[in-house]
């Protein structure tokens, strides 16, 4: 079907994996300093984390502004800073021979689009695809609409979207009547290609059974997006179809530390493992 091959048309794997390049603070955020850090430095830090998860196997990079808190939203996010995250997208692009994707804080959907586009990108991560949330930043509101509406402007209907549902952190009271199944049900009907599923946190992961629940109610391909281990991958990827893995490959299982060779490759040997009982 369409969406499945448009994820099979990024990864030629089952179960690809997808390692996280959490960017250092941009221009235009809070904690940019280029006494400290400048664009050199941060693209060199980039480029050198995304090369770390490619030698130890990940089957794609998902490049991310998560030091740009405390973070503004969609439509509201600083030019510079969208221009700058679009630079480090297109060189670590650049850099490998894996696929990269774009995630940009907060839920700026159209502005991950542009940087996709920019920076050779092949999908973005969309927090609120549909429906609404409360989140650190205050609510939340959908943005498939414009991010569907752009990318046909752009020409770009090959870059994926990644659509969470539930996302993590973040309140979702304002739809508790709506069954996690429905809020799926949702984003196929209103054009996601993929829906992401998470813990409640960072560096927690989804239940199998919650996996399942929206493996069942929908026909789009469903990965994980936080607590995915070497100790539970084989659980949980026998019944999701790939995963995005941040903080699990750092130090400490810290996003904000260095990405660890020796770690990464330990997990893709065991999800080599889980790949090769697939029939």
């Amino acid at each position: 079907m369409e969406t499945v091959t448009k994820l099979q048309s990024i990864f030629s794997v089952v179960k690809p994996i997808i390692g996280m390049v959490h960017v250092r603070p941009l221009p235009g955020s809070a904690l940019y300093n280029p006494s400290v850090l400048g664009m050199r430095e941060i693209i060199a830090i980039a480029r050198k984390e995304a090369q770390i998860l490619q030698d130890a196997g990940v089957d794609g990079v998902q490049v991310e502004n998560i030091w740009d808190y405390p973070y503004a939203k969609t439509g509201h996010i600083a030019m510079e800073n969208l221009a700058s995250l679009a630079v480090v997208v297109n060189e670590v692009s650049s850099t490998l021979s894996i696929p990269v994707g774009v995630n940009v804080h907060m839920n700026g959907g159209v502005e991950a689009l542009a940087c996709a586009v920019a920076g050779q990108a092949r999908w973005i991560r969309v927090f609120e695809w549909c429906n609404a949330y409360i989140s650190q930043v205050g609510f939340v509101d959908s943005v498939g609409a414009q991010v569907a509406i752009m990318r046909n402007h752009l020409q770009a209907n090959d870059i994926v979207t990644l659509c969470d549902v539930n996302v993590k952190h973040g309140s979702h009271f304002l739809i508790h009547d709506r069954s996690i199944e429905e809020q799926a049900k949702d984003i196929q009907q209103q054009g996601g290609d993929v829906l992401v599923v998470t813990g409640f946190e960072t560096g927690i992961a989804p239940t199998p059974e919650k996996v399942e629940l929206i493996q069942k109610a929908v026909s789009l391909p469903v990965i994980l997006g936080s607590g995915v281990t070497t100790e539970n991958a084989g659980e949980l990827l026998r019944v999701a179809d790939g995963a995005i893995v941040g903080s699990y490959f750092k130090r400490d299982n810290n996003w904000k530390n260095e990405v660890l060779y020796d770690r990464t490759k330990q997990f893709m040997d065991e999800v080599i493992k889980v790949r090769s009982t697939i029939v």
